[in-house]
């Protein structure tokens, strides 16, 4: 049995908190050594969404608030996040369809979201 990733240290009242160890694998070209959250907790949260497991989820969604998460997914308008991840989140932060829609029609983000349509 899996046990869900632990890190007591990473609250807000520990600004030094190193980030637990199970994320490495998603931050293959940085010293992992020297990530610490908060201070880094934009880029942690981006990783996780866009290359996290379940497990790295879990662990960030312990993190955060869903108001929280919602409001950097909105500030973004999704970038970062494929269709399908974006549209999971829609559902789960309760996001309103039309505005995701919106996001995925953005001129930018078609050329992006269709480089590997054949």
């Amino acid at each position: 049995m899996r046990r869900p990733i632990q890190n007591p240290k990473a609250g807000k009242r520990c600004p030094n908190a190193r980030l637990p160890k199970e994320l490495r694998p998603i931050f293959w070209e940085y010293d992992f050594s020297k990530l610490r959250w908060p201070r880094d907790r934009e880029l942690v949260i981006a990783r996780v969404l866009e290359s996290g497991s379940w497990d790295h989820v879990q662990w960030l969604r312990a993190q955060l608030h869903s108001k929280t998460l919602r409001q950097w997914i909105e500030k973004r308008h999704g970038r970062g996040l494929n269709p399908q991840q974006l549209r999971f989140w829609e559902l789960v932060l309760r996001i309103p369809r039309r505005r995701v829609d919106a996001w995925l029609r953005e001129p930018a983000r078609q050329v992006w979201d269709r480089r590997t349509v054949m």
